[in-house]
């Protein structure tokens, strides 16, 4: 079966008592572009999305017919989980784990990243509230926008700092 887009997601879709198949994807497989995977009921699925920018997320719909439908399920995995206490905490935080261009999300009052030993390491010996469970990594933080200053300009980690000390 040769799927080129997503067409909702379940959230937002009509069952009609459709039954509902899953393909599982990784974190790091949510933004490829070309997928082969199977189903859990064993459904051949190649995934070729024409947008650069597909990102497929927990429960997107990718197939539907008068019977059945397939969705996105994203695997949990292994995951740092740091619960900053202050926006300062959390800016620090984003910028130590982003400064290593390493995916970041964000769900429920957590910051979430795949876990890494080394990281794991610096971020206790810094002494930020870290610790490791299992997570679904489903919301990416977007980290498009340039964070070093060019021409005199301040970089976006020293705006967020300003904007989050207090004036002394």
């Amino acid at each position: 079966m040769l799927i080129k887009e997503k067409i909702g997601n379940l959230s937002f879709f009509a069952l009609y008592n459709r039954k509902v198949d899953y393909v599982l994807l990784e974190w790091y497989e949510t933004n490829k572009r070309i997928l082969h995977k199977k189903t859990l009921a064993g459904t051949e699925v190649v995934m070729k999305f024409l947008n650069e920018s597909q990102q497929l997320t927990e429960g997107d719909v990718i197939y539907e017919d008068d019977f059945n439908l397939i969705a996105v399920e994203i695997k949990e995995c292994d995951t740092l989980i740091i619960r900053p206490k202050t926006m300062f905490e959390m800016a620090s935080v984003c910028y130590e784990i982003g400064n290593k261009h390493i995916p970041v999300f964000y769900q429920q009052e957590e910051i979430l990243v795949a876990y890494e030993s080394p990281l794991f390491k610096l971020l206790q010996s810094a002494g930020y509230d870290v610790s490791t469970g299992k997570r679904k990594l489903v919301t990416p933080l977007k980290t498009s926008v340039s964070s070093h200053g060019h021409s005199g300009q301040p970089s976006l980690f020293s705006k967020i700092m300003k904007l989050t000390n207090p004036p002394e």
